[in-house]
């Protein structure tokens, strides 16, 4: 991508001209790709008497006794016609972004494309219209398709059981620590300290002080790992276990995380990793082997499942054989009396003392469950192996790239994402939140920023396993250009996005007075 081909910021004239028209209701259009696009409201379309409806006449008496201080009868809907209503929603459909849309350098969300075809498996009549509460003999293969999916996660892992119910990563993360909170109440201990890293994702304390744990934070070494020796003087009789994810949120995989494991196994702890990384090692590394004994995934993120949206997800999580008496109710399993008899039937199971008890209706998100597990027998073993290979090399090559034009904080060979910071465009007074803005002005989504807060003006950048080659190499060329900007035209970028329907915004303004009525002057 070079500069001559980047689109240019409007000139005075011609944002005066566009100011002009915005004012005009009636010509209140925008010219894109060709197409004349209506961006007013719908409160500013329509004309009275228009209907978008042909409904039969009712036959029945409506007449209903609504007290007068219930009934709204200053409500000023529009009055539209079918295709107008159908054009305004789809063309509000065409302002989202999304990963079929471009490029997604999100740092530790893995907004990757997912199979379409996993899609089509999850929308088979027997998924989508089997009810929750029919009887365990007359869903048999959605039963086998969930208690497989728990062996291959255990397998992924290094993990002896599982459980599918969480409905994303922090939910998985709440019933994880529960799991451990169960574990030391069963045994009559009272620990109540749970050390996390400086580096960790927000939702590690929040889940922590959520199920009553105290968070105890550890600064990370100058590799940008745990500290060991801050670590160490940390550990007593208190510490119900550690949090961590590994690889971590800088992208750096701890050499010494058995040491880690073993120091908090020493003193009674439990070890907890976060899963939220792990399409940086699936088929290379299981947390288990690593000393871990519960994790949560987020199938949302490595397994298949369209990011975002506000959902739904799936979180579930693996264990070591100490916590499985105490996975959530119902557990599928073999049935005994089926077993007897040579046949091999598959039943609920809500008979389990130790069970922390119900944390989801039902089994959790099931058909977040089946493109996981046709994400998984696709790949097979070797695919997943590939899929990890193929994101850290993405991430070092856009790492190797670009740490001559930004600060590298961390320079060492990283995972499946990386951080920079803008400390050298701040001289200019371009700070990471511009850079992120006129990167939208290029077509790309940006990346994560200022975290994790370890590092000052932080961008972090995640290409995952499925770009090519040219889209990293596009992004490259705009990341360069940023660069280049902040040194000869900072007003540019501080200005930034001057093609986005908002211009930049306020944002400490925004957070603290928020207008949540907008109207056209």
């Amino acid at each position: 991508m070079t500069q001559d081909s980047q689109a240019q910021p409007p000139s005075t004239e011609e944002k005066a001209g566009t100011e002009s028209t915005e004012k005009k209701a009636s010509t209140d259009y925008l010219a894109k790709n060709g197409c004349w696009i209506d961006r007013r409201l719908m409160f500013e379309k329509g004309s009275p008497g228009r209907v978008g409806t042909n409904l039969p006449k009712c036959t029945v008496d409506t007449e209903l006794d609504i007290p007068t201080d219930l009934l709204r009868n200053n409500l000023d809907f529009p009055e539209l016609s079918e295709i107008e209503v159908v054009r305004h929603f789809t063309h509000l459909s065409q302002r989202n972004w999304s990963i079929d849309i471009g490029f997604y350098p999100l740092g530790s969300c893995t907004m990757k494309y997912n199979p379409r075809m996993n899609e089509v498996g999850a929308s088979f009549p027997g998924f989508t219209g089997a009810h929750p509460l029919q009887p365990a003999e007359t869903v048999q293969g959605n039963l086998e398709l969930m208690a497989e999916l728990e062996r291959e996660l255990c397998s992924i892992t290094g993990m002896d059981a599982c459980t599918l119910q969480p409905a994303a990563g922090a939910h998985g993360e709440m019933v994880g620590l529960m799991l451990m909170q169960a574990h030391f109440r069963h045994l009559g201990q009272t620990r109540t300290n749970l050390i996390i890293p400086d580096s960790a994702h927000g939702t590690n304390p929040a889940s922590a002080a959520l199920v009553g744990f105290t968070p105890v934070e550890v600064r990370s070494d100058e590799k940008g790992c745990v500290n060991l020796v801050e670590l160490a003087g940390l550990l007593d009789e208190n510490t119900a276990g550690i949090m961590l994810t590994n690889p971590n949120t800088l992208g750096i995989f701890d050499e010494n995380i058995s040491q880690i494991n073993e120091m908090v196994h020493k003193v009674g702890g439990l070890s907890y990793c976060d899963g939220a990384n792990m399409n940086a090692i699936m088929g290379k590394a299981r947390p288990g082997d690593m000393g871990f004994d519960v994790m949560h995934l987020n199938l949302h993120k490595t397994f298949s499942t369209p990011h975002g949206g506000g959902g739904p997800g799936a979180g579930p999580v693996c264990v070591r054989q100490v916590l499985e008496p105490y996975l959530p109710i119902p557990r599928i399993v073999p049935s005994r009396s089926a077993a007897m008899a040579g046949s091999q039937v598959l039943e609920i199971d809500n008979d389990r003392p130790l069970s922390i008890g119900k944390i989801k209706g039902f089994y959790g998100n099931f058909l977040v469950l089946v493109r996981a597990y046709a994400y998984i027998r696709t790949l097979g073993a070797s695919g997943l192996k590939e899929a990890s290979e193929d994101a850290v090399l993405a991430a070092n090559y856009l790492m190797a790239r670009l740490k001559e034009h930004y600060h590298l904080p961390y320079d060492q060979v990283c995972m499946h994402e990386f951080v920079l910071s803008s400390k050298h465009q701040r001289e200019n007074g371009v700070h990471t939140m511009h850079i992120a803005k006129r990167l939208m002005d290029m077509g790309f989504h940006p990346p994560t920023v200022h975290f994790p807060l370890i590092v000052e003006e932080a961008l972090m950048i995640e290409p995952t396993e499925t770009e090519p080659l040219e889209t990293l190499d596009t992004f490259v060329d705009a990341m360069i250009q940023i660069a280049r900007e902040a040194r000869e035209d900072p007003e540019l970028v501080q200005s930034a996005p001057h093609f986005a329907d908002i211009s930049s915004l306020d944002g400490v303004l925004a957070s603290r007075k928020p207008n949540v009525k907008w109207t056209r002057e």
